[in-house]
């Protein structure tokens, strides 16, 4: 025997074709039936639920290739339809395809199995999306780090070691040069630091400059008219201790 019900669109579903096979009744009196069933429903207020359970569609004869119309059936609407089959056979037959329908869910409700070729798919979907999501990771790291100020001990390690810096250009604490262009050459120093990472402040240097702010602070030297101005301040202090 055919088979009497199938999926679509996730419903289970007969139709007017098959009923009129499975019932041995002309199609056009199937068709008919239906009509007068959805016509009473709507009598009856009930249009949502013919809607819902009679799917009006066309199908095209194989002998004069025709397009006729035909219903597709729920199990609801099938049964009202064939309520009024009453023969021992058709009983028969209304019990099969409840039968039918009652299976057809049953295996709509189970997980399906899929194929190798929807496996691959699944795999290949999974790959793209965490390979996305790496990617869309990757970005804000970047971001973060290129956002990401140095902390409160790399503030302090910088600060101390250039003040070492200066005052080591400045002939020490104890220098006249110190005692009279300290503020002077802090400021040129941290003028000419800013200056080079192009920030405001010392404090906003780039987490990931840190190292390269050691590297400069460790290399830095006071301008050419400056270490002439450090020379003579500390050269007259040695003069007069001369005379």
């Amino acid at each position: 025997m055919k088979q009497l019900v199938f999926i679509q669109n996730d419903k289970v579903l007969t139709d007017t074709l098959t009923v009129a096979e499975v019932f041995a009744k002309p199609h056009d009196k199937v068709v008919r039936d239906v009509k007068v069933q959805i016509t009473k429903l709507h009598e009856a207020g009930e249009h949502k639920w013919s809607t819902a359970n009679f799917g009006e569609t066309q199908y095209q004869h194989l002998q004069n290739k025709q397009w006729y119309t035909k219903f597709d059936l729920t199990e609801d609407a099938f049964a009202i339809i064939a309520m009024s089959y009453t023969t021992p056979e058709a009983m028969k037959m209304k019990v099969k395809f409840l039968s039918e329908f009652k299976a057809m869910k049953e295996k709509l409700q189970q997980p399906r199995v899929l194929s190798d070729k929807e496996r691959l798919m699944a795999s290949l979907k999974l790959t793209l999306e965490a390979s996305e999501t790496l990617e869309q990771h990757n970005e804000r790291l970047t971001s973060l780090e290129e956002t990401m100020r140095i902390d409160g001990a790399q503030e302090h390690a910088l600060n101390k070691k250039g003040k070492r810096i200066v005052m080591e250009s400045l002939g020490g604490k104890s220098s006249p040069a110190y005692k009279q262009m300290a503020f002077k050459v802090f400021s040129a120093f941290w003028r000419d630091f800013k200056d080079y990472f192009q920030i405001p402040r010392y404090g906003d240097l780039p987490k990931k400059k840190y190292e390269e702010g050691l590297r400069f602070i460790g290399m830095w030297q006071p301008s050419t008219s400056l270490k002439i101005e450090i020379d003579e301040y500390n050269n007259q202090q040695t003069f007069n201790e001369v005379i």
